[in-house]
């Protein structure tokens, strides 16, 4: 069974780049999947590609990469047919929520004089 790269694009990127791009690193048009949102013109887009072994999916994830690829994720054991929308953004979604986020540098005003004048009784 293949495996799915998906990738999660910026609204400012050529879809159609990126299809191209696939197709002349030996891709086919079978082989991925560009979902678009028919409301917004140059809106946020996400597309899958199957990859059979590890060097297909270097090349994907570089070709994702070229193309201005937000985020990029793999999931295993799963095809092409396998890979609808909601599907593959449910598990987007799950991953995101699981994923342990850095906190913003917390600072710590500590005293080394013991009371000063700032305690007031």
């Amino acid at each position: 069974m293949s495996n799915i790269v998906a990738g999660l694009f910026a609204p400012n990127s050529d879809y159609k780049k990126l299809e191209t791009d696939l197709e002349n690193s030996g891709f086919g048009s079978s082989d991925y999947i560009v979902y678009l949102d028919d409301n917004h013109l140059h809106s946020q887009y996400m597309a899958s590609v199957a990859v059979k072994d590890l060097e297909q999916a270097e090349n994907a994830k570089y070709i994702f990469s070229r193309n201005e690829a937000l985020k990029t994720y793999t999931f295993e054991n799963m095809n092409i047919e396998q890979a609808h929308y909601n599907t593959i953004k449910g598990y987007i979604d799950a991953r995101n929520k699981a994923e342990i986020h850095t906190s913003p540098d917390i600072k710590i005003k500590g005293t080394s004089n013991g009371m000063d004048s700032e305690v007031k009784f």
